[in-house]
């Protein structure tokens, strides 16, 4: 199942893409259309329309190989080399009147439609490689487009503010994509964190719950059963030398204590089968606390057994964090629950852990997680199904 922040990182990745894949088919099919409408402002319209096109048609390449990982060395090449490639061809296929701008170049201090119609595979290439590569290639591309503008319209005031303003606006949008991707991550750590402490405090609260009511329906017993007896014994009516008597006595006093307290050192047989599953999960890091509510008894060596490779199996799929492991001992049931608030690295078949246990021990065991990543392993078995 994938965790709340695998799932953030994901809509994250989804929205950039699908905005750099709108940015790729809008603004080379807006030079497109200005490529027709002013066919007149080029030497070879065909060429200029030809260069647009094939970056259109690069899109359906480059955008879905940003989604998946970013790319590659040799495609950031390619992303690079095809927006060098397209500003080049239409500064060739440009064509300028003596002392008049273009419409294609535009006025003075605006941006030339050679950098908008590729400053998208620029994008990409940010979102997709360090600073250290993607700055090169935009300045390779400005420095094309400068070369043919001030080629085309010479060293004038007009060229000159044209180029700038299209230096301006390429810093400014790629600095802004480069800077968009660490504080959604940022964002999305923090959104994870809470929702993991969110789950920690909830599953904590349910464990400590699940313990006030299991105490609560043991007092409620020894209520019901130790007090009438107390009392018949205090009024004569039971003789407190008999056998019977004494062995009643004897099992609510256990129960008792039983319910009053959950120290680790009474669980007795159970954790000390328990204990190298938990010993090695505090040697990789896991803050286990151990509750017990009741008397799990002396289990059968093939179910501790089974209750060890289950909760090994968890706890070493298990991130570093905080986990509690309850037992609850009831009448002839005994249940295991291991709480944990982050996602484990692979959810493990803990079923299989105890096959071949006979179908009178009561044996289930499995894991559940919810969408934020917290869960629980949950295993059970009666008392007396193995012998």
């Amino acid at each position: 199942m994938v965790s709340y922040q695998e799932a953030a990182r994901d809509t994250v990745e989804i929205g950039l893409t699908r905005m750099v894949g709108i940015l790729s088919v809008i603004l080379p099919s807006i030079a497109v259309a200005q490529a027709l409408a002013n066919s007149g402002e080029y030497r070879q319209p065909a060429v200029a329309i030809a260069a647009w096109l094939g970056v259109l048609a690069s899109a359906a390449w480059l955008v879905p190989r940003m989604r998946r990982g970013g790319l590659s060395a040799g495609e950031t090449a390619a992303a690079i080399a095809i927006a060098t490639a397209a500003v080049a061809a239409v500064g060739l296929a440009h064509q300028s009147h003596a002392g008049q701008p273009s419409v294609a170049h535009g006025g003075p201090g605006t941006v030339d439609l050679g950098i908008l119609g590729t400053v998208w595979l620029l994008i990409v290439v940010v979102l997709s490689r360090p600073a250290r590569v993607w700055a090169p290639g935009a300045l390779l591309v400005l420095g094309v487009h400068g070369a043919f503008l001030l080629s085309d319209q010479g060293r004038s005031s007009t060229s000159l503010s044209q180029l700038m303003a299209s230096g301006y606006i390429m810093a400014a949008v790629l600095i802004a994509f480069a800077a968009v991707r660490p504080a959604l991550a940022t964002h999305v750590s923090m959104a994870a964190r809470r929702a993991s402490l969110a789950s920690r405090s909830t599953a904590e609260r349910a464990a400590a719950a699940a313990i006030q009511q299991e105490r609560r329906s043991r007092l409620a017993v020894l209520e019901r059963e130790a007090l009438p007896l107390l009392r018949a014994i205090a009024s004569g009516t039971l003789d407190p030398a008999m056998d019977e008597v004494q062995q009643q006595c004897a099992r609510h006093a256990a129960v008792l204590r039983q319910s009053l307290s959950s120290r680790e050192q009474e669980a007795g047989e159970l954790l000390v089968r328990l204990e190298p599953a938990l010993a090695a999960a505090r040697e990789r890091g896991l803050l286990v606390t151990v509750q017990l509510i009741g008397d799990p008894g002396s289990p059968a060596p093939a179910v501790a057994d089974a209750a060890l490779a289950a909760l090994a199996a968890t706890l070493g799929a298990l991130p570093s964090h905080q986990v509690i492991l309850t037992v609850l001992a009831s009448g002839d049931g005994v249940e295991l629950y291991l709480t944990f608030g982050e996602p484990p690295a692979d959810l493990p078949d803990v079923a299989r852990c105890g096959q071949g246990l006979p179908a009178a021990a009561h044996w289930r065991a499995a894991v559940a997680q919810t969408e934020n990543g917290a869960g629980y392993l949950e295993v059970s078995w009666r008392k007396d199904g193995v012998h």
